[in-house]
């Protein structure tokens, strides 16, 4: 996750990582963090295109009027998509209870190592063949179904869909949308990015990734943005490993987001991903103090958030 403002009316925001981990072997958040908690929040209801507009923006509308770039807004929403009645469901679907963090970590054994493997399989292969379809012109809502599709045929089911009311298969966030955007009607234009966050649900697993791609002619100050995070991103995944602390992730993104001058976005985080779509442990992305360490057998996600200062 990333956004920016500089001296430029524009705000743009993106997940540039949201990757499965296995701390002993690297696999290739609707969460949000209230500030000055180590509680993490699921936020269920959509999340706004200009949320991160409302959290970060600190120009005044006037700068945002003269902005070459329409402010985005959101398009009409389609109907949910139809998911077989053979494919397995998470629990939270048609549940009349909204959706918590488990507690306690969840160590999976051989089987569920396998499990893991495959479900971060299918989701990856599916990112990748969502962003072949990002070009201006199409509409978020055609790559949601896209994805959609190409999740049934393989036996999956998509996470997002029904959890805490959210009625996508996949979460597409469009420039100043942090993430969890809700694909709808607008059309991709030139110079967009767009973070495309897919999360399967086969054989009991979830598989959770989420990568952003470029729209066309993209300037450079977005292009910074999402290269920096990235490396944030894979410096973080990099350090991964049994009996590290996890408040190491958050000063690794943290040191090389303050090389360019960028701050660490702290109201979203990464968490616990396996049987249960959001579980502990709780991921900070930016220097902490909280404890607990890696166990060998535990899969979470980061998501590197950076800002500029």
């Amino acid at each position: 996750m990333a956004c920016t403002s500089s001296l430029q009316p524009r705000l743009l925001s993106s997940f540039v990582g949201d990757s499965l981990l296995h701390p002993a072997n690297p696999l290739r958040p609707l969460l949000g963090r209230n500030p000055g908690t180590f509680h993490a929040s699921l936020q269920l209801s959509r999340t706004f295109c200009n949320l991160a507009d409302l959290l970060f923006n600190r120009r005044k509308q006037d700068d945002l009027l003269n902005n070459k770039r329409k402010r985005l807004r959101p398009g009409k929403v389609s109907p949910c998509l139809h998911v077989p009645d053979h494919i397995s469901r998470p629990p939270y679907v048609n549940s009349s209870h909204s959706p918590g963090i488990a507690s306690g970590p969840e160590v999976h054994n051989e089987r569920g190592i396998e499990c893991m493997q495959a479900s971060g399989k299918l989701a990856a292969q599916v990112l990748e063949y969502a962003g072949t379809l990002v070009k201006p012109g199409t509409k978020t809502d055609e790559i949601d179904k896209a994805v959609h599709q190409m999740i049934i045929d393989n036996g999956a089911y998509p996470s997002p869909l029904g959890y805490g009311g959210f009625p996508k298969s996949v979460c597409t966030s469009v420039n100043e949308c942090i993430c969890h955007g809700i694909p709808d009607s607008r059309e991709l234009e030139d110079g967009d990015i767009i973070n495309i966050d897919v999360t399967v649900y086969l054989n009991g697993y979830h598989g959770d990734t989420s990568a952003t791609f470029l729209c066309g002619d993209v300037d450079e100050e977005a292009k910074n943005l999402v290269q920096v995070t990235r490396e944030c991103l894979y410096r973080a995944i990099s350090i991964c490993a049994p009996g590290v602390e996890f408040n190491q992730i958050g000063k690794t993104i943290h040191d090389h987001a303050d090389k360019f001058q960028f701050g660490v976005v702290r109201q979203f985080v990464g968490h616990g991903v396996g049987k249960v779509f959001h579980a502990d442990p709780v991921i900070l992305h930016f220097r902490n103090r909280e404890r607990g360490r890696m166990l060998l057998g535990q899969t979470f996600t980061i998501g590197a958030g950076i800002e500029h200062m």
